[in-house]
């Protein structure tokens, strides 16, 4: 997952053009170089503001950060008291959130439970959890069925939330992969039933993220947050 944090930008390739992956998005060796390199590179990380947001105004319970990266939102989550099932197919990038959360303390690290697994063929458990967070979540060509597992996976009185790149993005960046990156809150939406209270349903979301030449852009996200009646 690439969210709004420090962590390596998706509109920032080692190397070459600015783009939003190519082939690469799918390629599980070139994650594990780039989640290595921001281990050497980065400072502390910030959690998804459209995360903090929603979450601050929920009761607390259990949550699957799905492709949570090096976990700066499965953190931000356990220091706030909930539990966490914080899911990532990128072992470096585990590695480096397992050992932020231990560096902040015993009571905190205990409460997330850090998962290998891909996310493209991975289910989690149904009607398990409080709150299920995706965001910039990359690497997916068949996305509904993504989408589908995440719903499936809120118990009833829970949230669904996730936020990512909007296809008008690649009017932006250039390079596109559209099953693996872009998606609408239609393609979202289209995979709710009657059972789900649509709360938040927004196509432009600003995300500001920098450039190649380390330049600040405005970039737009598709977000929705959803409720299980």
């Amino acid at each position: 997952m690439l969210p709004d944090r420090q962590e390596p930008s998706p509109l920032r390739p080692a190397g070459g053009r600015v783009g939003i992956m190519t082939e690469h998005a799918l390629d599980k060796e070139f994650w594990e170089g780039r989640w290595e390199a921001a281990r050497r590179s980065t400072g502390p990380l910030s959690p998804n503001p459209t995360l903090t947001d929603v979450a601050a105004a929920l009761p607390g319970g259990s949550a699957l950060d799905a492709g949570c990266g090096e976990g700066a939102d499965a953190i931000w989550l356990a220091e706030r008291g909930w539990n966490v099932t914080a899911v990532d197919f990128v072992d470096s990038a585990l590695q480096n959130a397992r050992a932020r959360a231990d560096g902040i303390g015993a009571e905190v690290a205990r409460r997330i439970e850090w998962r290998q697994a891909d996310l493209g063929e991975w289910a989690p458990p149904p009607r398990s959890f409080d709150l299920v967070s995706a965001h910039y979540v990359h690497g997916i060509a068949q996305r509904h069925k993504l989408f589908g597992r995440l719903a499936a996976a809120v118990r009833p009185g829970g949230t669904l939330l996730v936020v990512g790149h909007h296809p008008a993005n690649a009017d932006i960046v250039g390079d596109t992969m559209p099953g693996a990156v872009f998606f609408t809150t239609d393609d979202l939406v289209a995979t709710l039933d009657e059972e789900w209270e649509l709360v938040v349903v927004d196509d432009d979301v600003p995300r500001h993220t920098a450039d190649k030449h380390g330049e600040t852009i405005t970039v737009r996200a598709a977000m929705v947050q959803a409720r299980r009646l």
